[in-house]
């Protein structure tokens, strides 16, 4: 099967927080990734309070693979509820892989859309 390669000129990944997410599940549609190739894996890194005692939050440094549910929806589902803001590593079907900081703050809402600044060549 041959994928004709996506592109959005000026426009970034978005990720947009899917509805029903929540502090212990969170789905995430991402959007607007150019390439030729779809999205393979989406993991996710989460904060803590910031050991530094400066009272804001750091992240973990720990990446969690995130389950693909359908499509270009990601989802986490957890017992213990997730704490923002919310770093987001993706890789496509080519291999090359990207890095969203702290995309997603901490006082996330679900049907919100939250841009990045990064792009796939």
């Amino acid at each position: 099967m041959c994928r004709v390669p996506c592109q959005y000129p000026g426009l970034t990944v978005t990720f947009h927080v899917q509805h029903g997410s929540n502090p212990y599940y969170l789905a995430i549609l991402v959007e607007y990734e150019n390439g030729d190739g779809d999205v393979d894996q989406v993991d996710i890194m989460q904060s803590r309070p910031d050991v530094a005692g400066e009272g804001g939050m750091a992240p973990t440094g720990e990446w969690v693979p995130m389950t693909e549910s359908w499509g270009s929806i990601w989802r986490m589902d957890t017992r213990r509820p997730m704490q923002g803001p919310f770093s987001l590593r993706i890789t496509n079907e080519s291999g090359k892989t990207l890095v969203a900081d702290q995309v997603i703050p901490a006082d996330w809402e679900p049907n919100e859309i939250y841009s990045s600044i990064i792009q796939f060549d």
